[in-house]
């Protein structure tokens, strides 16, 4: 097969990243969301207001 795997390898990789794409999304959007709440929280504290 291609690069010396076997059909099976090639399965698991392309279920392992069907399964794994959408688990990035969704953090990726959970870490954006709690940055910019971190940042808000801190806007006025120590006088630093844009």
């Amino acid at each position: 097969m291609f690069l010396g795997m076997e059909w099976y390898w090639w399965v698991g990789i392309v279920v392992a990243v069907a399964v794994l794409i959408p688990f990035k999304v969704k953090f990726m959007k959970w870490w954006g969301r709690c940055q910019k709440e971190k940042k808000e929280s801190r806007r006025g504290k120590w006088g630093d207001e844009e």
